[in-house]
């Protein structure tokens, strides 16, 4: 089914719920953040299992619905533009006034770049079946996901040690080959990221093909909204948390 058509009959309210549910986790986690690590409570926050799991569960649910969610963008090359000039606003907020938690190539300039490649690739990609479009998307995550660490493998299992060489350049970060030294509060890839981006990409296109779209109209009215505005709200969200800790402790870490 074409999106145009898709478009005309309105939205898809599960998606925006989806979106709305991971932004508010999103948010709650980022609270923590600011309490545990900028303000120095728990520096061991980062490290523990339940932490990592909640975040990666985050972002996961977020890039996947955003991959699905970008055929039904009218304008994918202006939509993409303006997430990444966000992003990089984040970056010249963070390095002004947080330069130590300053953002490199975060989650918004992950999910800009992702809608103009995957939207100028698509014609090679719709003749893809999407069960196997979203089977090798998936390997792909998988087998690349350790790549800014240094390695090849299975998620977190390494296989492959790459050479240091291949991180020898400082500009490569946004592809996944960060520099020794690289330092970023939110840092997000093309690789691996771009195939889980994909992955949701070939989703909607498996749901559409088997015809089990209907079964996204239900939504929550609450986290319908928040999906829907989800960018405005990434991007404010944050100046609101951090305004929150001043007020509890104080302008000065700890």
């Amino acid at each position: 089914m074409s999106a145009a058509i898709e478009k005309s009959r309105g939205r898809y309210g599960l998606i925006d719920t989806i979106r709305g549910a991971a932004l508010l986790n999103m948010i709650a986690y980022h609270l923590c953040y600011d309490i545990f690590i900028v303000y120095g409570v728990w520096e061991g926050f980062l490290n523990s299992p339940w932490a990592i799991v909640w975040e990666r569960l985050i972002c996961g649910a977020f890039i996947l619905v955003s991959g699905m969610s970008l055929h039904f963008s009218r304008h994918p090359y202006r939509r993409g533009l303006l997430v990444n000039l966000c992003g990089l606003l984040i970056t010249a907020a963070t390095l002004l006034f947080m330069p130590d938690q300053t953002i490199w190539f975060g989650v918004l300039n992950l999910l800009g770049c992702a809608m103009m490649i995957i939207y100028a690739l698509r014609g090679f990609i719709n003749r893809i079946p999407p069960a196997a479009g979203m089977a090798v998307s998936f390997l792909l995550f998988a087998g690349l996901f350790g790549l800014p660490h240094g390695y090849l493998g299975f998620f977190s299992v390494k296989l492959i040690q790459l050479p240091t060489w291949l991180y020898g350049c400082r500009f490569l970060a946004p592809l996944g080959l960060p520099a020794r030294g690289f330092m970023s509060a939110d840092y997000f890839p093309l690789i691996p990221w771009i195939f889980l981006f994909l992955c949701g990409y070939c989703l909607w296109e498996l749901i559409i093909g088997t015809g089990r779209q209907e079964l996204f109209r239900p939504r929550v009215p609450a986290l319908n909204v928040i999906g829907r505005y989800s960018l405005w709200i990434y991007l404010f969200h944050q100046p609101v948390l951090y305004g929150i800790c001043i007020l509890i402790f104080g302008t000065q870490n700890s």
